[in-house]
C-alpha cells in the first residue's frame, strides 16, 4: 500500500490498464505520458474522474534521458511500457524504433541505476521469439528479429539484462504473448476484425489468415506485470505472460464474424500481409514460469475477454477509421 511506483507509457493501451489496476490496489501511482502541446494524456483521458485525480502525470519523451530520471525520483519502482510497437511501421520507419525502443529503455536503466531504484520491470514482446521453431515457447527459446521491431526489443531486452548482470540492477523482463481488450488500436487484428463488422461491412479486410497466436486478456495481462513486481524472485528474470492455448487468425476472425454478422466474409488485402521471412507464423506461450514464481493464472478465457473488447468497441466507434489500414 502507498508505494511509489512510476509507469511508462502510460498513455497507452497496456499502461493505461495497468495504471489503473495499479490505483485500484493501492499504489501511488506516477504515470509517464508522451507530451504534445495539446496536454492530451491519450487513454489516461478515459479513464474515471476518481483514478485521474488520484494519480502525478508526469509529460515527457521516453528519448530525453533527463525527462527519464525526473520522472523516476522518488519511485521504489518502475514499469516501463513506452515503445514504439507497430510491426508494419518499423519496415518504414526503424530509426524511429532504435531510438524509442533501445535508447528509451537504455535512459530508464542509467537512470535506476542512478537513483537506486528498488525494482525495474522491462516489458518485451513474444516477438522477440520469432516464428516458434518448437511449442510451447519458454524463456529458452531462441530470440529472432523478424522485423525492425522485434529486433529493437532482442535490443532492449539484452541492454536491461546487462544492466543486472554488470551492475546488479534489480531488473525483470517481462514477456506478454498477444494482448487485447480495451482500448486497443485498430493497428492489431482483433480490434481490426471487431471495428469493420460493427461498421457494417461485410466484407473484412485482413494480412495472413495462417499464423497462429496466443492471445491475452488486457486485465491478465496486467495482473501478471504486478505479481511480478511483488515476486522477488522474479528479479534477474525474464518471464512470459501467456495462456497456452493458440487460435489461428483465420480462426479467431470466423469466430468474430459469427458473434457480430455472420454475413460478412473475409478478404485478403495485398498491403496487409508480411514480408514472407518476416510474418511470425507460430506463437504459442508456455507459462510455467509466471505460475511457479508467483502463482499467475489466466482469469479470462478468450470468449470472455472478446465479449468484453466487443462491447467496449461498440460504445468507442470513433476511436477508428475502418476505412484505411492502420498501421
Amino acid at each position: 500500500m502507498g508505494k511509489k511506483v512510476l509507469v511508462t507509457g502510460a498513455d497507452g493501451f497496456i499502461g493505461s490498464h495497468l495504471v489503473e489496476r495499479l490505483v485500484a490496489d493501492g499504489y501511488d501511482v506516477r504515470a509517464f505520458s508522451f507530451y504534445n502541446s495539446f496536454n492530451r494524456w491519450g487513454w489516461l483521458d478515459s479513464l474515471d474522474r476518481n483514478v485521474l485525480d488520484s494519480i502525478d502525470v508526469f509529460c515527457g519523451d521516453v528519448r530525453d534521458p533527463n525527462g527519464v530520471r525526473e520522472a523516476m525520483k522518488g519511485c521504489e519502482s518502475v514499469f516501463h511500457l513506452a515503445a514504439l510497437i507497430a510491426i508494419p511501421f518499423s519496415y518504414h520507419s526503424p530509426d524511429s524504433y532504435v531510438d524509442t525502443n533501445i535508447k528509451g529503455t537504455l535512459n530508464v536503466l542509467q537512470a535506476a541505476r542512478m537513483l537506486d531504484t528498488g525494482r525495474v520491470l522491462v516489458t518485451s514482446t513474444s516477438e522477440v521469439y520469432g516464428t516458434a521453431q518448437y511449442v510451447p515457447i519458454d524463456e529458452h527459446h531462441p530470440y529472432q528479429g523478424q522485423s525492425p521491431y522485434s529486433a529493437t526489443k532482442i535490443g532492449a531486452d539484452r541492454l536491461a539484462e546487462s544492466f543486472y548482470r554488470s551492475f546488479n540492477l534489480p531488473v525483470t523482463i517481462v514477456r506478454p504473448f498477444n494482448t487485447y481488450g480495451p482500448r486497443q488500436s485498430a493497428r492489431a487484428v482483433i480490434p481490426t476484425v471487431i471495428s469493420q463488422l460493427l461498421d457494417g461491412k461485410t466484407e473484412i479486410k485482413l494480412g495472413s489468415l495462417t499464423p497462429t497466436r496466443d492471445f491475452n486478456f488486457v486485465k491478465d495481462t496486467v495482473r501478471g506485470f504486478e505479481l511480478l513486481e511483488q515476486c522477488p524472485a522474479a528479479v534477474g528474470e525474464e518471464i512470459n505472460i501467456a495462456t497456452g492455448v493458440e487460435i489461428s487468425i483465420g480462426e479467431l476472425a470466423n469466430e468474430l464474424i459469427r458473434q457480430i454478422n455472420p454475413q460478412a466474409k473475409i478478404v485478403c488485402d495485398e498491403q496487409r500481409l508480411r514480408p514472407e521471412n518476416s510474418e511470425v507464423n507460430r506463437l504459442l506461450g508456455d507459462n510455467s514460469k509466471i505460475k511457479r514464481l508467483c502463482g499467475y493464472e489466466p482469469k479470462y478465457d478468450l470468449s470472455a475477454g472478446l465479449a468484453e473488447t466487443i462491447e467496449w468497441i461498440k460504445s468507442n466507434m470513433n476511436a477508428y477509421k475502418t476505412d484505411i489500414y492502420n498501421v
